[in-house]
This record gives structure tokens, C-alpha cells and sequence, in this order.
């Protein structure tokens, strides 16, 4: 049975946590596990459980629902929250097969369910199962963070530029906030806004750093990088609901932008947010061509070409009105 786990990861070997406030019940699971050639962390309750959760690595949990104290439901719930982005996945062990509590379950965050007294193989071939979708998911992690970390590359070769998808994507939080988007959308927004310009990664240095005006192929060489960007992030589907924001960020309201013409409401609102959050920054930002703006300035020059056609009026003028209000606070630029 441990080759079916070791395969997996063979670096180490994958641990579970198990948890029960039933000694026997608990010697029985860890004889089980370890004989599966997984490591094993006993836990006599929750409190115990929160312990071990936070000084050892764990790829799975394996909870009783019916504990003394802080049972199942809420030890699942906390486990999810303390792992954060992480994926650890959760089986509940329980007696209860009736519809209200497998839905205060799955309300927990629980992944998978098996009733007592369990069957063994049941029990190892659900592990087994969420294993393989945990391994998915770190890659998954993985391919992002290496993503990500193009973005510092690409703009530690230009000074003129680095730090500026970092602030475009806490502004785009920040900007999501105020027009009431859920805390998903947000995380989308932010992602946006760090990844959108990722396409600049194949653009020569020398065009990006050019303090003249560009020429005719030069201007066509950097109107590629949205679509290049898109290309980069599109294989990874964790990024799938950024790539309208990232491909579109450089359309303009009335249709003259690129790389797709899109005007209007034909322009995703990701992108036309990411438009004018992109651009705020580049006005308060040095730039080869030009010196920077202070906020104050940028916001009036915005204000006043809220119509030219660059942006969505109605968005401008909300993003006006919470740089206005945020002013008057501590928002800075680094």
C-alpha cells in the first residue's frame, strides 16, 4: 500500500492528521495509516488537534464529528481557515448520515464523508483520492508563484517601473472595495492588476526604456504585450477569470484601443478598471518620457478627460470620488 502514497511524494512521506476523542477509535485509524506507509499525528480532541496543525506539516485531516468541546464541523472550519491559501483537505468520520449534517459539512469546508464503523479500503481509497487533487492544487500553487515572480524579473530590468503591477494590483483591491465587490473578486482584481502587464516579459529593454518617441514598429512591438501576457497566464486555469483583464487593459471607451478595438460595455469590466487604475499609476509614476505627478494632479487630469473617450466615465468618475476621499487619508505610492 505505501507505494501508492510514496509515488506522490517521495521526498517525504505524506502525513495525516487524525483526530478523535475515543482512544481506541484513534489507535485503530493510526495502525491503519501507518500500515498505508502514511505518517501519522494522533490527536485526543481538538485542542490537541490545533496544536499539531500548526507546528507540523499535514497533508490531510481525518476529524470525528461528534467531539466534546469543539467538535467536527468547527475543527474543520478552523482548519481550513489557518491553512489560508494552502489546500488541505478534510474527511469527516461520523454516525450521522442524515441531510443536515452532511450540509453543515460541507458549510465547513469538509471535502469527503464516511460513516462509522468505516471500511478500511473505503477509507484509504478517499485519502488516496484527495492526495492526488491536494498534489493539483500545490502545483498549481507552484506554476503561479513562478508566474509571479516574472513579474519582479521583468520590472527589476527598467526602474522606471518597478513597483508598478504590485501598486496597480493593491489598488485594484483597494478599488474593489469601494465599489462593493465580493472578497473572490477582489483576489481576482488584485491578480489583475500584479499580472496585466506580465507580457512585457517578451518586449525588448530597449523599447521599454526608449525616452523618445516611439517609431511605427517600436509602437507595434509594445501594443503586443497584452496579447503575449494572456498567452503566458492562459495555461494555468487558476488565472483563467484574469486573462480579459490582462488581454484587454489597453481598449479604450470609444473603440481605439488594442488589441481587440473593443468599445464600451463590449470591454470587460476587469479590464476597464485595470485601464484606469494603469494609467492613474503610470501619471503618479517617472517615466523616461516625463517626470511623475502628484496624486492631486493626476486626479484632476483625470477628472478633466474623464470623457476624452480613454476610459468608462461612470467608473472614472467612482475611482475620482475614492481618490478624492482617500486623500484625505494616508494612501501613498512606494
Amino acid at each position: 500500500m505505501r507505494s501508492t502514497f510514496s509515488r506522490l511524494r517521495e521526498e517525504r512521506r505524506l502525513s495525516v492528521l487524525v483526530v478523535d476523542d475515543v482512544r481506541p477509535n484513534l489507535e485503530l485509524m493510526e495502525a491503519v495509516f501507518l500500515k498505508a506507509g502514511l505518517e501519522v499525528h494522533a490527536a485526543i480532541g481538538a485542542d490537541d488537534a490545533l496544536d499539531i496543525y500548526a507546528n507540523h506539516q499535514i497533508d490531510i485531516a481525518i476529524l470525528d464529528v461528534m467531539m466534546p468541546g469543539i467538535n467536527g464541523f468547527e475543527l474543520c472550519r478552523r482548519l481550513k481557515n489557518f491553512s489560508e491559501k494552502e489546500y488541505i483537505p478534510v474527511i469527516l468520520v461520523t454516525a450521522l448520515s442524515d441531510k443536515k449534517n452532511r450540509l453543515a459539512g460541507l458549510e465547513a469546508g469538509a471535502d469527503d464523508f464516511i460513516s462509522k464503523p468505516f471500511d478500511t479500503q473505503e477509507l484509504i481509497t478517499k485519502i488516496r483520492s484527495l492526495l492526488k487533487l491536494k498534489e493539483l492544487h500545490d502545483q498549481l500553487d507552484h506554476s503561479e508563484s513562478i508566474i509571479f515572480s516574472l513579474v519582479i524579473t521583468m520590472e527589476a530590468r527598467d526602474h522606471y517601473t518597478k513597483g508598478h503591477s504590485t501598486r496597480v494590483g493593491d489598488l485594484a483591491h483597494e478599488f474593489g472595495s469601494f465599489l462593493g465587490f465580493p472578497c473572490k473578486d477582489l483576489e481576482v482584481l488584485k491578480k489583475a492588476g500584479i499580472l496585466h502587464d506580465i507580457g512585457k516579459i517578451g518586449l525588448s529593454e530597449a523599447i521599454l526604456k526608449k525616452p523618445d518617441a516611439l517609431l511605427t514598429n517600436e509602437l507595434e512591438e509594445i501594443r503586443r504585450h497584452p496579447a503575449l501576457g494572456e498567452e503566458i497566464c492562459k495555461p494555468l486555469k487558476s488565472l483563467k477569470d484574469i486573462l480579459p483583464g490582462i488581454r484587454h487593459h489597453h481598449e479604450r471607451w470609444d473603440g481605439s484601443g488594442f488589441p481587440d478595438n473593443l468599445s464600451g460595455d463590449a470591454i470587460p469590466l476587469i479590464a476597464r478598471i485595470l485601464a484606469i487604475l494603469d494609467t492613474f499609476d503610470a501619471m503618479v509614476s517617472v517615466r523616461p518620457y516625463r517626470g511623475n505627478r502628484s496624486i492631486e494632479q493626476a486626479v484632476w487630469l483625470m477628472e478633466k478627460e474623464c470623457f476624452s473617450g480613454q476610459w468608462d466615465p461612470e467608473l472614472t468618475g467612482i475611482f475620482i470620488r475614492m481618490m478624492q476621499l482617500m486623500s484625505k487619508g494616508s494612501y501613498t505610492y512606494a
